[in-house]
């Protein structure tokens, strides 16, 4: 086994993340923030909490190295999803640039902690390009996929290729649906959570052909997420190494179908963390190392 930063399914080592205690910082906060954020509904701080502090341990059960980002008056209560702020590659991060334009300062906010723990930087996304981590998957430890929708654009994609073109052989590029408009929080992670080198979660309803054609010559099996369990972000699993997950509890069919396909499932209570904010378990950690096969 080797590390690497480039890879969604490998053993988790080393990750990032933002305690909902430090982003959302307390309930006058949350108050000012949801609705400009486009929340489904007001969050309750000391519940969110509690929920955390339940997620948060099954991350450390893994053994993992977990860096967690400071409190910072710069961000907002959005900070809790770490993941749209950087991508890890093996020659550094790439700081994002959001298109959620009251998430601006998040990347500004990553660097100073990166450099703080020393974490190596390759590069930014600037200018006119945007560039959000939900949009981007490891295909394996070469390609890359890349949404392209309402919070990442061409110019985003061009820089990310530009940037990661010592380290990355391919990227494909994926149109993403209109779906709930340019307010609504959908990213390429909305619809595929890769749960080992051959196996992913995906919502088919909005995947485009292409994409899911691709998935299937790469010879990855896909597991389909039920319609009525899509809202409930049946589709957002984390993994912590190749197929043992961490997903959002009130997913009984998906997670009987990840069972099916020998798929170890830690279920965590998201109603007030996940569910209002449109974050899962994938937008609230940056893993940054995982162990890959030599």
């Amino acid at each position: 086994m080797k590390s690497s930063c480039q890879s969604d399914v490998g053993k988790i080592t080393k990750i990032i993340i933002k305690q909902v205690s430090d982003a959302f910082v307390s309930q006058d906060q949350i108050d000012a923030q949801w609705v400009d954020l486009n929340y489904l509904e007001r969050p309750d701080f000391s519940k969110a909490v509690n929920e955390y502090d339940f997620f948060l341990k099954q991350i450390a059960s893994t053994g993992a190295d977990i860096c967690c980002l400071p409190t910072d008056e710069r961000v907002g209560i959005d900070s809790v999803y770490p993941r749209d702020a950087m991508l890890a590659t093996d020659d550094g991060v790439v700081l994002c640039r959001m298109g959620k334009d009251k998430r601006k300062t998040e990347p500004d906010a990553a660097e100073l902690y990166l450099n703080e723990k020393n974490i190596p930087i390759l590069g930014r996304i600037t200018g006119e390009g945007q560039l959000e981590g939900g949009d981007i998957i490891w295909l394996d430890q070469k390609t890359l996929a890349v949404g392209h929708g309402y919070r990442t654009n061409d110019e985003g994609i061009r820089q990310l290729t530009e940037l990661t073109k010592n380290c990355v052989d391919e990227i494909v590029v994926v149109d993403l649906p209109h779906y709930k408009g340019p307010s609504d929080v959908f990213h390429l992670m909305s619809i595929i959570s890769p749960l080992d080198i051959d196996l992913a979660v995906i919502f088919s309803p909005l995947m485009p052909v292409r994409f899911r054609s691709e998935l299937i010559s790469r010879g990855i099996d896909l597991i389909e997420v039920p319609e009525e369990e899509f809202d409930s972000m049946a589709c957002n699993i984390l993994t912590l190494s190749p197929r043992k997950v961490i997903m959002l509890e009130g997913n009984p069919k998906t997670r009987c179908l990840l069972q099916d396909k020998g798929v170890e499932t830690i279920e965590y209570p998201g109603l007030e963390i996940s569910l209002k904010g449109s974050g899962g378990p994938t937008c609230m950690t940056r893993p940054i190392t995982r162990s890959v096969q030599e």
